[in-house]
């Protein structure tokens, strides 16, 4: 791990100001952090529970109430919604999340605390999570491995599900809306005395949608899916508490389109189960057991019209993590936690020449303390081992200065880092229908050694045309080889966060976060043959596998920064008139594109007269999918004589490239964009009947269409029936 010296510097000067001007102060007694209002609070930040108010770290809570009010069915709905957050489409129809500039790869997806597993390329697809059951949403952003290790390193999302309440009681949910798309939820809650059981079932399906009607494919094929989700809560006594919970997710879409002779099916099962027992030991001592587990399974099959050929293709994901934590109160405004456990790992996949099994033991603490009414203080630090890469430790540091009762200060600087992948370690795969080969790292040497013995590789010749011999192509896979010989390190970021929560008053408030990403040892894609990997002249070169298929691998190149700011505000403008908006400014610079373009290293090519010239340092644009602006506006009014309430959002995003047309591997002002986009949205929705609540609204008012963005399916209409009892 590398930190730059100058942030760090830069960062624990304004540390030090902040702590500077606490002392100053007229030493008080210091308030406990304890608070008898717990109307705002959540625990993913700090892993205890704390007021949203008192927390030194850009967080944000989701509640309910909001989730209810606009109707949502999936995580993605309400999280496209937020300041700071854009959904990516995966493959498939699924959606990831970019946070902080970061790709949905760098977000750690949590359900009550516990990791969800089963990443497509990367990406973790957010419509697989229903909102049905869900209480809030807990928003950490910002490097946060120094709690949670691996996926931290853009922040962590975390769905708190609701607990059983005292009594009998339910609710039923059905949706019907555009593309043939129907959801029916069920929620099942009983509690009394010590017992507590809460379960969730839900349905949702789909006849999917197609953007491009000039390919016999769909943008997304036909589904359904379940969810069931269940806790069960068992007061053993005043200090003793054990909870076990449990979710199972099935997808099936079947008869998808490949080509116009390859028709496929596929499914997903997903399961995890987690048994928590929490221990008051005294005023001061207390712990928590947790073990998880977690598997899952996605399968494909193949068939041809032809030659009724099947190909079957599975990718099953087991996960299992024990962890114990304790929590000490040294006194009422100081607390530390402790934890330790371990993580266990395996993949049986397709194309994959091994089962790999990853283990990671890791130990981690922190101090949450006020230091006096004004200063609260947050260090902690991680340390993590691994069977395949190098070991981790992750610290972190927050500062809160409470500058009078209407502005807060915040700010923090830490560490997060993504281990390298099952896929970017061991898959071995062709698709010899496009034309090319995927190697994992730990498999290039075993990989072109098994295609250079069965003669499956081209090799350049000399410029007489002199063949090489068996011997001179062995020297060349032994000089690639060695140069996958390192190991494969985790991707890594340093964070800064400097910012501060303003109240004007009651009825408005404000905030602001400027926030700088410095990610490492970005894991890329590299082409075998052209990457220069010793290749000279007078040697053997290898171009490819037979018939021309290009050969690629992973390694550690890039390195890139994401740094901006993020505005939000709030105002009521009345008791039932709320008019909220949010806004960010995002820079995500690739640092060897910044230098290339800055030393007149880039060109593009006119397309009317394919003259190539030379670009400027202003004309690179950034990474690729990210948008310079983005902004949120939400007006939501509530009419109680009515038993009605209605709201309108809009999401604006301005333009951005998907992918290079110039030739030149970069973004730049040449490049084709998608033009900026704003989507509208409006709800309403009125009880009736004490019990009963009809909701009818309308996404994406103005139809937006591009087949570029497969995650936005057009207008939907829909009608929502929810009872009570």
């Amino acid at each position: 791990m590398s930190l730059n010296k100058n942030n760090l510097t830069l960062y624990f000067s304004i540390f030090l100001f902040f702590f500077s001007l606490a002392q100053q102060q007229q030493d008080v007694k210091p308030d406990s952090l304890k608070t008898e209002n717990l109307e705002e609070v959540l625990i993913t930040a700090t892993r205890t529970l704390r007021q949203l108010s008192a927390v030194p770290l850009p967080v944000q809570i989701i509640r309910k109430k909001e989730i209810k009010a606009i109707n949502s069915l999936r995580l993605s709905d309400i999280l496209e919604e937020q300041t700071g957050l854009t959904t990516v489409p995966d493959f498939g129809g699924g959606e990831g999340i970019q946070m902080q500039g970061l790709d949905s790869q760098y977000t750690l997806i949590l359900i009550n605390g516990v990791p969800l597993v089963g990443r497509t390329a990367g990406t973790l697809d957010l419509n697989r999570i229903s909102v049905g059951n869900i209480k809030q949403i807990e928003v950490i952003k910002g490097a946060s491995s120094s709690l949670y290790g691996n996926e931290a390193l853009a922040g962590v999302i975390n769905i708190i599900t609701e607990r059983p309440k005292e009594g009998f009681r339910g609710d039923v949910n059905y949706r019907a809306g555009s593309f043939n798309t129907h959801d029916t939820g069920i929620n099942l809650n009983y509690k009394k005395e010590k017992l507590g059981i809460s379960t969730f079932i839900n349905r949702n399906s789909s006849a999917g949608y197609d953007l491009n009607k000039n390919t016999i494919t769909n943008t997304v094929d036909p589904f359904f899916n379940y969810t069931l989700t269940s806790t069960i809560n068992y007061q053993i006594n005043d200090k003793t508490e054990v909870v076990v919970s449990g979710r199972f997710y099935n997808q099936n879409q079947d008869e998808v389109v490949l080509s116009e002779t390859l028709l496929g099916e596929t499914s997903i099962n997903e399961w995890n189960i987690n048994l928590r027992a929490e221990h008051q030991f005294n005023d001061k001592w207390k712990s928590y057991l947790e073990l998880y587990g977690s598997e899952y399974l996605a399968e494909e099959f193949f068939r041809s019209d032809i030659s009724d050929d099947v190909e079957q293709n599975n990718f099953r994901q087991r996960f299992l993590r024990p962890e114990l934590r304790a929590t000490f109160e040294a006194n009422d405004n100081s607390e530390f936690i402790f934890g330790l456990g371990l993580t266990n790992e395996r993949l049986f996949r397709t194309f994959f020449s091994t089962t790999p099994v990853f283990n990671s033991p890791y130990v981690y603490t922190q101090f949450d303390g006020k230091l006096n009414k004004k200063i609260n203080l947050i260090l902690g630090a991680r340390f993590d081992a691994h069977s395949e890469y190098a070991s981790q430790f992750s610290p972190k540091a927050a500062l809160q200065y409470k500058l009078n009762d209407k502005i807060i200060l915040k700010s923090s600087v830490g560490y997060g880092f993504k281990a390298p992948d099952f896929r970017q370690l061991f898959l071995d795969f062709t698709n010899s229908t496009v034309g090319y080969t995927v190697i994992g790292y730990n498999e290039v040497g075993r990989s072109l050694q098994d295609l250079l013995s069965l003669d499956l590789l081209n090799f350049t010749t000399m410029p007489n045309g002199q063949e090489f011999s068996f011997l001179e192509k062995q020297q060349e896979i032994n000089a690639i080889a060695s140069r996958f010989n390192e190991g494969l390190s985790a991707e890594s970021s340093v964070n800064f966060n400097i910012g501060a929560d303003v109240k004007f008053n009651k009825n408005l408030k404000f905030s602001v976060n400027v926030f700088r990403n410095n990610i490492s040892n970005l894991i890329e894609v590299l082409s075998l043959q052209s990457s220069g990997l010793g290749v000279v002249t007078d040697r053997p070169q290898l171009v490819g596998r037979e018939n021309g298929q290009n050969i690629f691998s992973y390694q550690n190149r890039a390195e890139v920064y994401t740094q901006g700011l993020e505005l939000d505000a709030r105002y009521n403008i009345t008791d039932n008139l709320t008019l909220s908006g949010g806004y960010q400014l995002l820079y995500a610079i690739d640092k060897e594109a910044e230098d290339d373009f800055e030393a007149g290293r880039v060109f593009a090519r006119d397309p009317d007269s394919q003259v190539s010239f030379k670009l400027k340092s202003n004309d690179y644009f950034g990474l690729f999918n990210r948008s310079r602006h983005t902004a949120n506006f939400k007006l939501f009014y509530n009419v109680p004589k009515w038993s009605m309430d209605a709201n309108i959002r809009a999401i604006y995003r301005s333009k951005f490239g998907l992918g290079d047309t110039n030739g030149n591997n970069y973004l730049d002002r040449y490049d084709t964009f998608i033009n900026s986009q704003t989507i509208v949205d409006l709800a309403i929705n009125k009880s009736f009947y004490k019990d009963y609540k009809l909701g009818l609204g309308v996404d994406n008012l103005f139809n937006l269409i591009d087949q570029r963005t497969p995650n936005i399916p057009g207008r939907i209409l829909y009608a929502n029936l929810s009872f009570n009892f």
